[in-house]
């Protein structure tokens, strides 16, 4: 799945969004082009939880 996060400016951004998914599942593969604002995974974690996680550690993302 992939998602646009208009509000990831920076690495840190991508590690807390990385770190996000992670803690939904260790196992997970995350690719993030900070540039482009998208953010691409994949993983067996419903796509509503991870929006839903996303939105609540104040990084929304928007499917794509």
């Amino acid at each position: 799945m992939k998602f646009r996060i208009e509000n990831m400016t920076c690495g840190g951004c991508a590690r807390s969004v990385t770190a996000t998914i992670k803690d939904l599942d260790e196992h997970a593969r995350v690719e993030i082009d900070v540039e482009q604002k998208l953010v691409e995974v994949e993983t067996g974690v419903h796509q509503d939880e991870i929006v839903a996680a996303l939105t609540e550690d104040g990084f929304p993302p928007v499917a794509v």
